[in-house]
């Protein structure tokens, strides 16, 4: 096996089940609050959002969900993903580490994120959906619930943040071609929208005003609309287990284990979808792979935010979740790391990451270009701006091992390809892309943003 560069798995191997971490979690899961009276919320609550399958999936506590065979056939068109040797990069770091990545831009909408959007758009068609409605960043995941809602014969409205609406428009026609409409957040067609243009008539958009408006079309349609969410709550997550269910046959098909295992964070799905599964080998079977989380130093919510009870939007609509937060009036820099522009984390990767079963760092802007032109170049693969921050982290993990002399197995995420991000390598190219650091003041304040939950009501310590 020494000179394979390619790890591929047959149909055959697509996983049957979902892992749910839950089941594995020493702490069990922080409740999720009713935005308007902090109340845990109710099952009738959420089925104002999501079909009644996935309520259960977000609660469940059982280690393994059957994955519908329904779904497995969809997931025949690009699954499994292939795992990748990147020995061209090894060459050109001089590194004895060994790094391999698992390619998850190989799907047809380019990311990691048909596995959940195909699962989500298939419950919601079961259980009688007619339309939905869903927010995206740069795009990636409003492009795969658009193909998924096609499959499935059901209408899509999508709410892109409105700065890369403009920086990435062939991922906006992407999503029009899958017969989606599509919409420069923040609108004026939300309650949500319009107060936020009338306070900042030039408001570049956010992730979380984005999914306040999705939000909100969908609570106010009278139940004809379902919301589809791309990551951060624990169904989302569940569904992108896949990814690390292959790895593991995969690497074990190299002859290696990953020391390391690395996943960029916006929302968290798809460093859990490649961790979560490691994880368990670590707290079941005594594995003790270090799982890396990295998320940009313009969004630092693990690195430098607070763990606390937030509002999932910025118009106080979804539910509030316990999570590492900026505050949900934060407004993220313009970096063209779309996907990653969110101001808060999934609550089951925060409470990992609080519990220290899980890592994180932060890395800016330039150094992930950086290290995302030296992987085209040397495997021949432009990756998404996201993807890169695991690229870039899965470097320096590569240099400290040559500078410790040691052999170390590098394992990580590609979560998706790059082939619509062109204006952002153009600018980085061309010397107009910098860096956004922020000062502690724009953090200090985090505190009194939040909402005030009274914890010893809730029984909370």
């Amino acid at each position: 096996m020494s000179d394979t560069v390619r790890f591929l798995l047959g149909e055959n191997d697509i996983p049957r089940f979902w892992y749910n971490v839950n089941a594995d979690n020493a702490v069990p899961p922080a409740p999720v609050l009713n935005p308007m009276t902090f109340e845990p919320v109710t099952p009738d609550f959420l089925s104002a959002l999501f079909p009644m399958p996935l309520i259960e999936q977000e609660i469940s506590t059982e280690r393994y969900i059957e994955i519908p065979e329904e779904v497995r056939e969809v997931y025949k068109l690009w699954r499994p993903t292939p795992l990748i040797r990147a020995r061209g990069l090894e060459k050109a770091l001089n590194t004895p580490a060994h790094i391999y990545y698992k390619y998850e831009g190989v799907s047809p909408s380019g990311s990691h994120k048909s596995n959940t959007a195909v699962a989500q758009a298939f419950y919601n068609k079961i259980s009688g959906t007619k339309a939905m409605t869903t927010e995206t960043g740069a795009g990636q995941w409003g492009s795969a619930l658009g193909m998924a809602c096609q499959m499935y014969g059901m209408a899509l409205e999508v709410y892109m943040v409105k700065t890369s609406y403009q920086q990435k428009p062939y991922r906006r026609f992407l999503m029009e071609t899958y017969g989606a409409q599509v919409f420069a957040s923040p609108t004026d067609l939300t309650e949500a929208g319009r107060k936020i243009l009338a306070a900042d008539p030039h408001c570049p958009g956010s992730l979380g005003i984005a999914i306040s408006e999705a939000v909100e079309v969908a609570a106010i349609s009278g139940g004809t609309k379902k919301y589809g969410l791309g990551s951060v709550l624990n169904h989302v997550l569940l569904h992108q287990t896949v990814i690390g269910e292959e790895a593991l046959k995969q690497m074990d098909m190299a002859g290696e284990y990953p020391d390391v295992v690395i996943g960029c964070v916006g929302g968290g799905s798809n460093f859990a979808g490649i961790a979560f599964p490691f994880l368990r080998e670590n707290l079941r079977n005594g594995q003790r792979t270090r799982l890396l989380a990295v998320e940009p130093s313009a969004t630092p919510s693990l690195t430098r935010g607070v763990y606390a009870f937030d509002y999932g939007d910025t118009a106080g609509m979804a539910p509030i979740v316990k999570m590492y937060t900026l505050g949900r009036d934060f407004m993220p820099p313009e970096i063209h790391a779309g996907g990653l522009r969110y101001h808060g984390m999934a609550p089951t990767l925060c409470s990992l990451y609080d519990q220290g079963l899980i890592e994180a760092v932060a890395v800016k802007q330039l150094d992930v270009f950086d290290a995302a032109v030296l992987f085209t170049r040397c495997e021949g693969v432009l990756p998404a701006p996201e993807s890169s921050h695991a690229i870039r982290a899965a470097i320096n993990e590569a240099l400290d091992a040559r500078e410790k002399g040691e052999k170390r197995v590098i394992l990580f995420n590609l979560s998706g390809h790059g082939h619509f991000d062109l204006s952002a390598y153009h600018a980085y190219l061309d010397g107009a892309l910098e860096n956004d650091d922020l000062p502690e003041d724009a953090l200090r304040d985090i505190p009194s943003h939040l909402p005030k939950i009274d914890l010893q009501k809730l029984g909370i310590q």
